[in-house]
């Protein structure tokens, strides 16, 4: 069984636990700290278990002539990147209120650090786990030095190889033996023909003692719901309350609506994935008591006759007799007493009949 840990308090993640849904507000709020709450509302109204920001200082993760490009994008919110960010980054003091009103309404509230002093802030700020965006999954000091915080980890994959997923688990796991990898594609919208979420099975047979995940990026909900039947045990969608506002997230977000019906489907395939074993069920037996099959004398069978195949056929029989996958085991068999064309076939008509026992 693939290994389970705590990523939050009292919410393990892994083997039979139920998938961690993550709202990724990112910086679809609009640089508006009203908007930011309305979204947390949003998120655990509809079901989500996490709601997740991003949290840059932006020295740190930007050169400066990065700052300084120009930046004429319909999406944009300055002149330059560096504005634009800017305008977007939400104060260490607004985290503390943003952390704070997510606590009182009763969800989980993280952020992925954007580069390492984000990362310091964020521990600082007390969050469960460490998101690990896909920019970052190669930043090998970055990696090291979050997993030495020892929160738990939450790591994307998108725009890496398989042979980097493998040097990421050598370096996070002698660390920090609490973390997770996601399947993730790294395009705005996603396209289905890109999605690949056959990775989704692969990274379980490579990884199989740390639990698997999905971040999406793609239109709808049935291919995050597809991902959680395969097995993905976290699962991060992009929120939005209105896809058309201006950001390069929105169009690749789930509007309330949408989420609340992809938090009730993922529960619905969770229901549905039920039990391995196959038997009749309870819920069965009404079906099975009407419609069930039985051995029928397909001619009348005089008392002592040996039965044969072409005696015998099966037909929806009352009362109840031999079930049909019982005939090639009737062959052979003495009959006790005359039995009627198209009676039904029962135990006390066979001589010496043992029930078998299913296993």
């Amino acid at each position: 069984m693939v290994r389970e840990f705590e990523l939050c308090p009292g919410r393990r993640v892994g083997g039979d636990q139920p998938c961690f849904i993550i709202a990724e507000i990112g910086q679809n709020h609009q640089g508006d700290l009203d908007i930011a709450k309305r979204m947390i509302r949003m998120a655990k109204d509809c079901g989500a278990d996490c709601a997740k920001f991003q949290k840059s200082e932006l020295e740190y993760k930007f050169n400066k002539k990065a700052l300084e490009r120009p930046y004429t994008s319909k999406h944009s919110w300055g002149k330059t990147y560096g504005e634009h960010k800017r305008h977007l980054e939400f104060s260490h003091d607004q985290y503390r209120q943003l952390k704070k009103y997510a606590e009182e309404i009763g969800i989980f509230f993280t952020a992925s650090g954007m580069d390492e002093m984000a990362v310091e802030f964020l521990h600082e700020l007390d969050v469960p786990f460490f998101k690990v965006g896909s920019g970052d999954t190669n930043n090998f000091p970055y990696l090291e030095k979050t997993a030495k915080k020892g929160r738990p980890m939450v790591i994307s994959s998108g725009m890496q190889s398989m042979n980097t997923m493998h040097q990421v688990y050598q370096i996070v796991k002698p660390i920090n033996p609490n973390f997770c990898f996601l399947q993730c594609t790294s395009a705005y919208p996603l396209q289905p023909e890109d999605v690949n979420l056959r990775v989704i099975s692969a990274y379980q047979s490579a990884f199989p003692d740390i639990p698997i995940g999905y971040s999406g990026h793609e239109t709808g909900i049935a291919i995050s719901v597809a991902a959680v039947a395969m097995g993905a045990k976290v699962l991060e969608r992009h929120v939005t309350l209105d896809k058309t506002w201006k950001g390069s997230d929105h169009q690749a977000s789930l509007e309330p609506n949408e989420l609340a019906e992809l938090v009730k489907a993922i529960r619905t395939v969770e229901k549905a994935m039920g039990s391995p074993i196959k038997q009749l069920l309870p819920c069965e037996m009404a079906c099975n008591e009407k419609l069930g099959k039985s051995v029928v004398a397909k001619v009348a069978i005089p008392e002592g006759a040996i039965l044969t195949l072409d005696m015998l056929t099966v037909k929806v029989g009352e009362p109840k007799g031999f079930p049909p996958e019982s005939i090639f085991d009737l062959v052979g068999q003495k009959v006790k007493k005359n039995i009627e064309e198209d009676e039904t076939i029962t135990e006390q008509v066979v001589e010496n009949h043992v029930k078998k026992v299913k296993c």
